[in-house]
């Protein structure tokens, strides 16, 4: 099983008891830094205290899992709505 689909396992009931879903979880270098981008959605529009939530609940699970070897930038965002 890759990173990406442990770590979306792991996070999905935590981050669903805050009425959120995760879209997707990506593991990417960028330059020189590694990030890893999850994006979440909800029923309700998500907003910047929604991402914070969730990041306060997805931090310590990812710290506890030392699943990414390499120092990473975690980036919490939602997907864009079409207009």
């Amino acid at each position: 099983m890759n990173i990406e689909k442990q770590i979306t396992e792991a996070l999905t009931p935590e981050v669903e008891k805050l009425a959120v879903t995760i879209e997707s979880v990506k593991l990417e270098k960028e330059n020189d830094n590694l990030f890893l981008r999850i994006v979440i959605d909800a029923n309700n529009p998500v907003d910047v205290d929604k991402c914070v939530e969730v990041t306060n609940v997805v931090n310590p699970i990812l710290d506890n899992m030392d699943l990414i070897e390499e120092a990473y930038i975690l980036d919490i965002s939602t997907k864009e709505k079409g207009r």
